[in-house]
């Protein structure tokens, strides 16, 4: 392969992650009718969460997989298992808790940097679905880059296509949630705030890989043959109608939210504000 058929292949592969997510991001703004936030902080925040967020996250995913394996081969015993990194339960334990974990607290910390951009309870949760979609767009892009160096430009097209369609979708929406509960907080709204949102953040995050991953779940317990095709493509199935329930209740919430304020008593007000 010459130099400039691969380049031509990055180039395919980084458009295919990209534009999916732009195009959520653009369905995910229109919602806001009512003063929306400017285009310009939401691309900054889609790029804080596509690179920033995403290294940051893969470094620290790196460095408590590998204490945590480390830990497990100090003191080996069943207690200490799913921690190693090596095995099957602590590729379970880095995919249905440390990942869920870590990466919302990355992609939260997008939806602080661009607080003073947060104008009403409605923004929260955009900021939140852009740094999240942002997020998606370039771990997509990774790992539909590292199925293209084993499988070709066809193979790493077909993941990246799939992950478009899942969880590309659950970054932004679990990121849109805790947008939305910080928002809340920051405006003084009564209930749930912040804290509580990024628990659901995580918790969505949790449940969508929980359902990602079914197949290996059933595989780990002795399952094989029909019994993985079927729950394979069941999983499928499962995590792309979830994940498109995610973003449209992420839609339905900005709504809601943007309403209050096309009322003419309402206004928006700045935290502290009269």
């Amino acid at each position: 392969m010459s130099a400039f058929d691969a380049i031509s292949d990055l180039l395919i592969l980084i458009l295919v992650s990209l534009v999916p997510a732009l195009l959520y991001l653009t369905w995910v703004r229109r919602t806001e009718r009512f003063q929306a936030a400017s285009w310009g902080p939401i691309l900054n925040a889609f790029v804080y969460g596509a690179f920033f967020a995403t290294v940051v996250a893969a470094i620290l995913e790196a460095l408590i997989v590998g204490l945590g394996t480390s830990v497990s081969q100090t003191y080996p015993g069943p207690e200490f298992l799913f921690l190693n990194g090596n095995s099957s339960l602590g590729a379970f334990f880095l995919v249905l808790i440390v990942a869920p974990f870590v990466e919302e607290a990355l992609k939260g910390s997008g939806v602080y940097a661009y607080r003073d951009q947060i104008r009403s309870v409605a923004d929260g949760p955009v900021f939140g679905a852009s740094v999240g979609l942002g997020f998606g767009f370039f771990e997509t892009f990774l790992y539909g880059l590292s199925a293209y160096l084993v499988g070709g430009l066809e193979a790493g097209i077909a993941l990246i296509l799939v992950r478009s369609v899942s969880s590309v979708l659950l970054h932004g929406s679990s990121t849109g949630m805790f947008g939305y509960g910080y928002a809340r907080s920051r405006f003084n709204v009564a209930g749930p705030g912040t804290g509580s949102y990024y628990l659901l953040a995580v918790g969505m995050h949790a449940s969508f890989n929980a359902l990602a991953s079914l197949a290996a779940i059933l595989l780990l317990f002795g399952f094989s043959g029909l019994t993985i095709s079927l729950a394979s493509f069941a999983a499928l199935l499962a995590a792309i109608t979830f994940a498109f329930a995610a973003i449209e209740h992420v839609r339905t919430v900005i709504a809601v939210a943007d309403y209050p304020a096309l009322l003419p008593h309402a206004g928006r007000r700045r935290p502290g504000g009269k």
